[in-house]
């Protein structure tokens, strides 16, 4: 039986499953001449290239918004508590 391919591409989705080592981790995270998605070290997909600064705008934006749900989370959840149940009429003409 052949051996299957380490790395490559299923329907231009990279894949790679060689073993990573610390360079080649530090290397892929940290491009600069590459656009704000990069090749995966290991796993298959795209991850964010820290050397372009539109990957630290979308993680700002995905902090602020988990933060503002956490913040107002338990506020939605309480307020649902207080209305109690609901009664729904269906009317069959």
């Amino acid at each position: 039986m052949a051996d299957k391919p380490q790395t490559g591409e299923i329907l231009g989705v990279p894949y790679n499953f060689e073993r990573p080592s610390m360079g080649r981790m530090l290397s892929s995270y940290w491009q600069p001449d590459k656009g704000m998605l990069v090749e995966k070290p290991f796993g298959i997909g795209y991850t964010l290239n820290m050397a372009n600064w539109r990957s630290w705008v979308a993680l700002v934006v995905v902090g602020v918004l988990l933060w503002q749900e956490r913040s107002s989370g338990s506020d939605t959840a309480a307020a649902a508590d207080e209305d109690g149940p609901v009664e729904v009429v269906v009317d069959d003409d």
